[in-house]
Formats: structure tokens, C-alpha cells, sequence
């Protein structure tokens, strides 16, 4: 008997306690292709990406299973009020194709923005449209997207500093800051990675080392003033 990619999950609802199906990828099924240097990941079957978002049918509430799980009086009157007074029931589970995966992380952001979900989370839905519009092909959308997530990482980092596990996200925001163009950002965040002792994390020390040279390859290319510490590399 072949696996079906899929399967349902039974989730209870953070708002409305409703208890309701929402669909994952098997593990089995979850060998990417290739990942980007970002960390956007493609598969062959169905891609696990679209199915992170587990949207409420009756209310609309839409989270992931790093989202918030209490939420106190005040997130549930704006909830209430900006989003579920507006809910038409709908049920996500099942097969999502591309137009319904968008839907369900535009509807998780707006939840996340509207309860004033943690910083992190934010920062990770924008970075997940960014990649649906990388899927897509939609450069501009995927550049708009990035941009709003590089500021959102940038506001972890200044609400959380720079800790011994942070070395995932210093990448990052030196990644992102060269995709969009910002070079020169993108220098000073890969440096922190590759300079500061406190960080000890092998695998992004290396993934900085790499990007850094993908960068100055592309500011030779476009004959762009390399800074003092490229012109020795």
C-alpha cells in the first residue's frame, strides 16, 4: 500500500476551543531537492511550506505551531473584532495548492499583526510569502516581502541581542540584505558571524563564509567599491 504525502492532525483552537483537521506532510515525505541560501527549501511531492499554517474553519484564527497559545482578553477582543466578526467559515484541510498556501500565511500575518504576536513569528511568515512568490517566479512580490521581513528580523535582534544561538539569524539578516541589493549591510552582518568569538555555531560561521564570497564576487561584477576588510579576503 503506497503513503499518501498527507495527513490530518487534530488541532483545538486558540480562540474558539473548536477542534478542527489540519494537514501535514509525512517526515518521509520532507527530502528537499535543494534549499536555497536562505534556507527556502523545494521538493518533488508536496511541498511541507504550504501546510505550516493551521487555519480555525469557524472563526479564522490562523497560527502556527510556534504561535501563541494563550491569548489573554485584550488579543482576543482585536482578534474578535478586525477579523473574526468578518469570518466566512471556511475549511483548509486537505490538498493546498499555491493560491491557498498564500492565503493561508496572509491570513496568519494579519492574525500575528493584529494580536501583536511575538517578533519572530512575523518575521518568519513574511520570510515564508517571500518564498510562495519565489516559487512563483514574482520577483517583485518576493523582493517586497523580503525587505518587510529583513526589517522584522532586524527588530528581533534588537529586542533579543546577539546570543550564543543567534548565529542563524546574524546570517540572515546579512543574506537577506544581499538579496535585495544592500551590499554593504550585507558585509557588516556576515562580518559579526565570521569575527565575533561568543559565536561558535559551525554550519552558519561556514554558510557566511560562502555568502561572503558569493557577495564580493557580485560587487567586483558590478564594479562596486569593495570595503577594507573584502579587499584583504
Amino acid at each position: 500500500m503506497t503513503l499518501e504525502p498527507l495527513y490530518s492532525i487534530k488541532i483545538a483552537c486558540y480562540y474558539c476551543e473548536h477542534e478542527f483537521n489540519s494537514s501535514r506532510v509525512r517526515p518521509s515525505f520532507k527530502k528537499a531537492i535543494r534549499t536555497d541560501s536562505d534556507f527556502c527549501s523545494y521538493y518533488k511531492d508536496e511541498n511541507p511550506d504550504y501546510y505550516v499554517v493551521r487555519v480555525c474553519p469557524k472563526c479564522g484564527f490562523a497560527s502556527t505551531e510556534n504561535s501563541t497559545e494563550r491569548l489573554n482578553d485584550s488579543q482576543k477582543k482585536r482578534f474578535a473584532d478586525k477579523i473574526s466578526s468578518r469570518w466566512i467559515e471556511r475549511d483548509f484541510n486537505g490538498h493546498r495548492e499555491w493560491e491557498a498556501a498564500l492565503e493561508t500565511y496572509k491570513l496568519a500575518l494579519l492574525v500575528a499583526q493584529t494580536i501583536g504576536e511575538k517578533e519572530r513569528i512575523v518575521a518568519s511568515l513574511l520570510h515564508h510569502i517571500a518564498w510562495l512568490y519565489r516559487y512563483r517566479g514574482d520577483e517583485e512580490q518576493e523582493q517586497r516581502f523580503l525587505k518587510y521581513s529583513l526589517d522584522s528580523y532586524i527588530k528581533v535582534y534588537e529586542l533579543e541581542g546577539v546570543g550564543a544561538n543567534n548565529a542563524r539569524l546574524l546570517y540572515l539578516i546579512g543574506e537577506m540584505n544581499r538579496r535585495i541589493g544592500e551590499f554593504s549591510q550585507a558585509v557588516k552582518w556576515f562580518s559579526r558571524v565570521i569575527n565575533d568569538k561568543n559565536i561558535i555555531d559551525a554550519a552558519m560561521i561556514r554558510a557566511s563564509r560562502e555568502q561572503w564570497g558569493v557577495l564580493r564576487e557580485q560587487m567586483v561584477a558590478r564594479k562596486l567599491e569593495l570595503p577594507d576588510e573584502m579587499k584583504q579576503a
